[in-house]
């Protein structure tokens, strides 16, 4: 059996979408191309790959045969690429925006040469883990939590980075002369975060594990909106990353976290059925980075690490 690749695509698109008029935009055709697209595919098959009643959704041949489709278009690719020269593109959707994640990848991607990257903005882990499990996106970059409902199940991960992690004050908070603070001493002020409690993980288990009762947080709206908060907030802190950028402001003061040192665990996930072809390629330079940076130096009685972060270390 022949498997036109066209007809693959098509199919892809409509698993993705569960919508034939999305999927028919995506690829730049008509919905009624689409749809004899599908309806060929079926008859080659000798199958239904989707239920049209009450909406669209997969039958059950249908969630059979999304993985090795996916499979089939990605061996393509190679193919095409083999011939031509010109690189693939790669997705990668992140988040955790204001600790600006993409410059931990950009010092791992020069492995990859000539790759066509596309980037995108991620919500969250949640919302980015779904687009993972939809196969909108080839890879995921941020912080990996559990989810309570379970909604990341099939999704693989690697830690590539621990980075330590600052409080940062203004210039009249009490404690702004410190060269350094332990996080037992920041009980006594406000944590304010840049989101939504609810979404931020790592400064909700970290106020948790400190016992800092004092929170505050609001809508995300930008480096620039935070800092402001900070310097006009003489008790108040927040954490940030130590290597990531910071306005250059003259009321804003960095203070390391030590005894212990908290550290903010940066990890790539994917799909594995779905895994992209340059993902081995990708994971080595984050080796070769993390070995060179020591990225992924940790000492248990000198640093801290959420619990749900520890069985990262095992991974390979």
């Amino acid at each position: 059996m022949d498997l036109d690749l066209a007809l693959v695509r098509a199919f892809v698109a409509t698993a993705r979408t569960l919508h034939f008029g999305r999927a028919a935009e995506e690829l730049g055709t008509s919905q009624q191309a689409l749809s004899k697209r599908i309806a060929r595919l079926e008859k080659l098959l000798a199958v239904r790959l989707f239920e049209r009643q009450g909406g669209v959704r997969l039958s059950e041949a249908g969630e059979r045969f999304l993985p090795p489709a996916r499979e089939a278009l990605a061996a393509g690719e190679r193919a095409v690429t083999a011939v031509t020269g010109h690189g693939p593109v790669l997705r990668i959707d992140t988040w955790g925006h204001l600790y600006a994640p993409m410059r931990t990848v950009a010092d791992a991607v020069q492995a990859l040469g000539p790759v066509r990257w596309e980037p995108g903005p991620g919500r969250d882990w949640p919302s980015v883990a779904q687009a993972l499990l939809r196969g909108d996106t080839d890879l995921g970059f941020g912080r990996v939590h559990p989810l309570p409902d379970g909604s990341d199940a099939g999704l693989a991960q690697r830690l590539v980075r621990l980075e330590p992690v600052d409080a940062v004050v203004s210039t009249s908070h009490p404690l702004a002369g410190a060269p350094a603070l332990r996080p037992a001493d920041l009980r006594d002020s406000v944590l304010w975060c840049p989101a939504e409690l609810n979404r931020l993980d790592f400064l909700r288990r970290f106020a948790d594990a400190f016992r800092i009762p004092r929170r505050q947080d609001g809508p995300n709206l930008g480096l620039d909106h935070l800092s402001r908060r900070i310097r006009t907030e003489p008790d108040a802190f927040t954490l940030f990353p130590a290597d990531a950028p910071l306005p250059d402001h003259p009321a804003l003061r960095s203070i390391p976290l030590v005894e212990p040192t908290p550290l903010y665990a940066w990890s790539l996930a994917w799909h594995e059925p779905s895994r992209h072809p340059l993902l081995d390629t990708l994971l080595q330079g984050f080796t070769e980075a993390a070995r060179t940076r020591r990225w992924l130096d940790y000492t248990p009685r000198r640093d801290w690490l959420p619990d749900t972060d520890h069985p990262k270390l095992t991974v390979p």
